[in-house]
C-alpha cells in the first residue's frame, strides 16, 4: 500500500473525536433556539449539531451565551425538532485544505460536491483567521499577465491587488470572472460561488471555467438555497483555503462572487442574533464584517506567497453608493465597474473604463506606458463628453480638437477594450498605440 494511503489513514483518524460533549434542546422556535447543558468553553461561533427525534441532524451556530444556556441558529428549518433533543458541541470551525482539492467542488464544511472522496490535510485552519500584520506584509508585487488587454494596460492587476468588480445582473460578470480564472497568471484559482442559482453551478464549472480553469481551481460554492450560515460561511472557508495555499508559496488567485450575498446572509444571521439594522437594513458589524475579509487578502509577509483578490458586488441600477458597494470600495485597492448600456450594445467586457481605476497606477507602468494610459482616457472621456451632441448629429467637425481627434479613434479604442491578450502586456500596449496613432 503506498505511503500517502497510510498518511491519509492517519490524518482521518485523528480527526475523529475521542469524545463527545452533548447538551439538550431546552426552546424551540422558528428562529433561534435555546441550548441548555452545553459544556462551560463553548464559545461564540461555535457549531453544534442537533440530533432531532425526526431521525434527521441540523448543524448550526452559537449567536449568544448566557447563564441560561446557548442561543443557537440552526442551519436549515426547524420543523421536527422537540424539546429534549441532544445538541453535540461541534466547537470552532474549521478547515484542512490539501493540494488533493484542486480540480475539486466542495461545500463550505469542506465536503465534496462531486460524488469523489476528498482528502484532509495536515494543518486545521480557524475559518475566521486575522490578517497576517500589516507592518510585516510585503508591498504589492509586479504586474501581472491576464489575457485580457484592458487589464494588461489601462487597468493593470498586480500580484496582491484587491480589486472589487461592480455590475448588474446579466451584464458579463460571470464570463468576465471565468475569463480571469482562466487566463491570469498565477498558481492556482480559488473560487467563492456564494449564493448563486444551483444550475448555474455546473454551467459555471463546465461552460464558463472550461477544464482548463478548473485543473488548477479549488471551488467552494453555497447555492441560494442554502442556509445564511452555509452562504456566509463560503466566503470565510474560500479565503481559508487561499491562505493555505498562500502560507506554502503560492501565488492564488481568489475571486469571490458575491460579496453582496456574503453581506445579506450576515444580515439574516445578524437579525436573529438580534443585531440592529441600519443602513440599507444591513447591521452595524457589516462594514467590519466586509473589511476584515478583505484584508486577510492581498501580499503575505516574508516567506508566503500571495492572494490577488476579484471581489464582485451587485449593483441593481448601477448605485455605486448601497452600502456594501460603498464599504468595499474604500477597502479595495481598485475597482471596476460593468455597465449595463454597454452590454447591451454588445461589447464585453462591458467595462466603463471612466468610472474604473485601478490604484496600482502609476507605478505599476513605465512613464511611457502611463502616457498611452492617460491619452485614451483623456480621448474616451472627450468622447463621453460630448456623445449625445455626436449621436444626434449636432456636432460640428472642427469645433473642439479633443472631441475631434476622440471620433477619430473611438471605434479602434472601443473595439480594444473587448479584445483578447495572447501575446502579454508588451503586445497590448503596442495595440493600445496603434488604436490611438
Amino acid at each position: 500500500m503506498p505511503e500517502p494511503v497510510f498518511e491519509r489513514l492517519e490524518l482521518a483518524v485523528a480527526a475523529v473525536r475521542a469524545v463527545r460533549r452533548f447538551g439538550r434542546l431546552d426552546e424551540a422556535g422558528r428562529g433561534s433556539l435555546r441550548v441548555a447543558g452545553l459544556p462551560g468553553d463553548v464559545a461564540l461561533g461555535d457549531g453544534v449539531r442537533i440530533e432531532g427525534r425526526d431521525g434527521c441532524t441540523r448543524d448550526g451556530e452559537v449567536l449568544a451565551l448566557s447563564a441560561a444556556g446557548a442561543t443557537v441558529l440552526p442551519e436549515g428549518p426547524a420543523e421536527g425538532l422537540a424539546i429534549g433533543d441532544a445538541v453535540e458541541h461541534l466547537g470552532p470551525a474549521v478547515l484542512a485544505p490539501d493540494r488533493g482539492w484542486i480540480g475539486r467542488i466542495v461545500d463550505p464544511s469542506g465536503t465534496p460536491l462531486d460524488g469523489r472522496p476528498l482528502p484532509r490535510g495536515r494543518q486545521a485552519r480557524p475559518l475566521r483567521a486575522a490578517a497576517p500584520p500589516a507592518a510585516q506584509r510585503r508591498r504589492l508585487g509586479g504586474r501581472l499577465d491576464t489575457g485580457l488587454a484592458v487589464f494588461d494596460t489601462l487597468l493593470p492587476i498586480v500580484r496582491g491587488q484587491r480589486i472589487g468588480l461592480f455590475a448588474g445582473s446579466g451584464v458579463g460578470k460571470s464570463m468576465l470572472l471565468g475569463k480571469l480564472a482562466r487566463g491570469l497568471a498565477a498558481d492556482l484559482v480559488v473560487i467563492a460561488l456564494i449564493g448563486e442559482r444551483g444550475r448555474e453551478l455546473r454551467e459555471f464549472v463546465e461552460g464558463v471555467l472550461g477544464p482548463e480553469g478548473l485543473a488548477r481551481a479549488v471551488i467552494v460554492a453555497a447555492t441560494s438555497d442554502a442556509p445564511p450560515l452555509a452562504r456566509r460561511r463560503a466566503a470565510w472557508a474560500a479565503m481559508t483555503v487561499a491562505e493555505h495555499f498562500r502560507d506554502e508559496g503560492a501565488h492564488v488567485l481568489l475571486l469571490a462572487d458575491s460579496v453582496t450575498r456574503f453581506a445579506e446572509a450576515h444580515r439574516e444571521v445578524a437579525l436573529a442574533a438580534g443585531e440592529a439594522p441600519s443602513l440599507g437594513g444591513y447591521p452595524p458589524s457589516t462594514a467590519h464584517l466586509i473589511g476584515s475579509l478583505a484584508e486577510r487578502a492581498g501580499p503575505g509577509p516574508e516567506g508566503a506567497g500571495d492572494i490577488t483578490a476579484v471581489f464582485s458586488v451587485l449593483v441593481p441600477g448601477s448605485d455605486m453608493d448601497e452600502p456594501v458597494a460603498d464599504i468595499l470600495r474604500g477597502v479595495l485597492d481598485g475597482h471596476v465597474v460593468l455597465d449595463r448600456a454597454i452590454a447591451e450594445r454588445g461589447r464585453f467586457p462591458a467595462i466603463d473604463l471612466l468610472r474604473s481605476v485601478s490604484r496600482s497606477l502609476p507605478a505599476a507602468a513605465t512613464p511611457a506606458e502611463n502616457a498611452l494610459i492617460a491619452e485614451a482616457r483623456r480621448l474616451m472621456g472627450a468622447y463621453d463628453r460630448a456623445e449625445l451632441m455626436i449621436r444626434a448629429g449636432l456636432y460640428v467637425a472642427g469645433s473642439d480638437p479633443a472631441v475631434d481627434a476622440a471620433i477619430r479613434v473611438w471605434p479602434r479604442l472601443d473595439a480594444f477594450l473587448a479584445e483578447d491578450a495572447p501575446g502579454g502586456v508588451a503586445a497590448s500596449f503596442r495595440r493600445l498605440a496603434a488604436c490611438l496613432g
